[in-house]
């Protein structure tokens, strides 16, 4: 039967599922997550920092922002050849899709055909491609759409009404605005946020909440745990409950049951019994690989091992039809169609 999507969660209904006793939140999580999926299964996905630092803006979780003295390096845009470089050594690694971020608050015209060209190159290694660029317009959408990327990562970070307080230089509209020429342009949307930044758990809440009730739930949904940068202003928060964290995944599994939810930021922090208990909430999409656009990642040989331990295996990418990706993909030099249908 057929998952039931809802895009009218209220905050009291979000925060209920919340506060559920942990076996019963545990038992509902993994039932949506075995309807949906297979359980066994995990999306491996690689993020390289494709411009790093340099960033105007003043997110105060962000090591990337020039206002804040972290000891971060600043690099200028990649060149082709060395993202597509990186993308073969992810592909050979096991990974599916590759995601490319660069510390911009919004791109130049310019910048945006430069990544196109990237992710178009990306696509022919047969790799599913995400792009995270900061704010886009609904042009710019539609050239990154063009050149075949599959999804689009912006993030609305926590809740609306702490916002404010960690983000200055740019509004919760600015970010829904974007996610609008994202969809409108026809990509998917990659749509999670950060926790442990101080927010109660309401305020998880409101954000699981306008993630759920977006117009269309991401087709992915990063659950990224705060890692404390020295410099940063949320250094030194408090850190969040681990169990707090898996009653995250879980209901965010609860709210948007065909969505891949990924373990993001702060995994290099986690146990493997933390990791296992997000799994189990119904966690079935992580990055791969050793750095995390600037911070750490457990290696790859520590996930295969990690998998090895709990039967785990990665998501085989499926080809989607009658799409550009696909057209990119099925497309031999000669230009002849190749594809079975």
């Amino acid at each position: 039967m057929p998952a039931v999507l809802r895009h009218d969660w209220s905050r009291a209904e979000v925060l209920a599922l919340l506060s559920l006793p942990f076996p019963e939140l545990m038992s509902r999580a993994g039932t949506v997550h075995r309807e949906n999926f297979d359980p066994a299964q995990v999306q491996v996905s690689t993020l390289l920092s494709i411009k790093t630092g340099g960033c105007p803006e003043d997110c105060a979780y962000c090591p990337q922002s020039a206002r804040y003295d972290t000891g971060l390096k600043t690099q200028k845009l990649m060149s082709v050849a060395d993202v597509v470089a990186m993308a073969q050594q992810a592909k050979d690694a096991g990974a599916t899709r590759f995601c490319m971020g660069a510390a911009w608050r919004a791109p130049k015209d310019k910048d945006v055909a430069q990544v196109a060209e990237m992710v178009s190159a990306v696509n022919a290694l047969g790799l599913e491609s995400c792009a995270t660029l900061g704010m886009l317009t609904d042009t710019q959408a539609r050239t990154l759409k063009s050149a075949g990327l599959d999804y689009y990562n912006h993030n609305l970070d926590t809740a609306p009404e702490i916002y404010g307080e960690i983000i200055h230089t740019r509004g919760y509209q600015d970010r829904l605005d974007t996610l609008d020429n994202v969809r409108d342009a026809g990509l998917k949307t990659c749509c999670g946020g950060i926790v442990g930044m101080g927010e109660s758990r309401e305020q998880r809440a409101g954000l699981l909440q306008t993630l759920a009730n977006l117009p269309e739930h991401p087709g992915s949904v990063p659950i990224n745990r705060l890692v404390q940068v020295e410099g940063t202003p949320l250094h030194g928060t408090a850190l969040l409950d681990p169990f707090e964290f898996v009653r995250t995944i879980a209901v965010a599994r609860l709210l948007m049951p065909q969505s891949m939810v990924r373990l993001s930021a702060g995994r290099a922090e986690m146990s493997e019994e933390l990791q296992a208990l997000c799994f189990l909430a119904g966690a079935n999409s992580i990055f791969y690989g050793e750095k995390l656009l600037t911070t750490g990642n457990p290696d790859i040989e520590a996930d295969r091992a990690l998998f090895a331990k709990l039967g785990l295996r990665p998501m085989e990418r499926v080809q989607e039809t009658n799409t550009v990706h696909a057209d990119v993909l099925c497309a031999p030099p000669d230009g002849d169609r190749a594809c079975a249908a």
